[in-house]
């Protein structure tokens, strides 16, 4: 595998240096939302190895549990006191249902609960990020999303949060967002179109694909993977992973995984440098 000697760190907000590859904490607490929980134990050790291995930017949000486990209560067990350069960010809108499955959404009058349990969680005063989840897992609608992001932005002025972003929005809703209060990331499926890329790149928003390795619910193009993994020598998500990273220097990649050795194939890809052809071939 080919390498570099630095990882490209992105401006979040404009005043949060993150480094571009960074964690997802979705599948700390189970493998899928209606799976088993998992050994709190071993998602305490997948944290601190992250943070070990250069991870400064965290992505979570209080419906990723199963059970008694709960991301949020893992990161403040394992990285408490955190980190100064540390950023955390976290979402809210959905809600869970009976099943554990996130099929619900939060209402205007239901945002500040949300965002103070995430305080409480995670034993912050202030989140860094705080994205507006819209939508289900297929996709943006096409409801407003002013009212409830203003609420969000209410809550930035007063100083629980620093920064706000949008999660599975379209252009419309994204432009809804930005004439409430300033949006400094994105959170989109990148495998079901990358139309808001330019404009967050020229907007100087971060781009954050979901699922950059498919969740199990996105497939991946394993044969062209394939190929390009055993020129360069590298696995197919590692291949996966360094494709998202040159896409843009807006994108910022967020792999989730409950087992160490996953964490460090996934991190290793901070490093893979893939050339034009390996690129056009991914692109095609």
């Amino acid at each position: 595998m080919t390498t570099t000697t630095t990882t490209t760190t992105f401006p979040l907000g404009g005043d949060l240096p993150v480094n571009r590859l960074g964690f997802g904490a979705m599948r700390l607490a189970a493998g899928t939302f209606d799976g088993p929980p998992r050994d709190p134990a071993t998602g305490v050790a997948v944290l601190r190895r992250a943070v070990e291995l250069g991870v400064n930017h965290i992505d979570t949000a209080g419906f990723y549990n199963r059970g008694a486990v709960r991301a949020n209560e893992l990161i403040r067990r394992a990285l408490t006191p955190y980190r100064d350069d540390l950023v955390i960010a976290t979402k809210v809108g959905p809600l869970p249902g009976p099943d554990g499955v996130p099929s619900g959404h939060a209402g205007p009058g239901q945002l500040r609960g949300l965002v103070e349990a995430d305080l409480r969680a995670l034993g912050l005063e202030r989140l860094d990020l705080v994205y507006l989840r819209v939508g289900g897992l297929t996709g943006p609608g096409a409801e407003s999303i002013a009212e409830r992001f203003a609420v969000l932005a209410e809550l930035r002025e007063q100083g629980l949060i620093r920064h706000l972003g949008v999660s599975n929005v379209n252009a419309a809703q994204l432009a809804e967002a930005r004439a409430v209060a300033p949006v400094a990331a994105v959170q989109n499926s990148f495998a079901n179109g990358a139309e808001l890329l330019a404009d967050c790149e020229a907007a100087g928003i971060a781009y954050v694909p979901y699922f950059p390795l498919g969740g199990g619910l996105v497939p991946l193009d394993l044969e062209r993977l394939g190929r390009v993994a055993a020129r360069v020598g590298a696995t197919t998500s590692q291949v996966a992973l360094g494709a998202l990273l040159a896409a843009s220097p807006s994108v910022l990649a967020i792999p989730g995984t409950g087992s160490l050795d996953h964490l460090e194939e996934n991190l290793a890809a901070g490093g893979l440098v893939l050339g034009a052809e390996d690129l056009a071939e991914l692109r095609a």
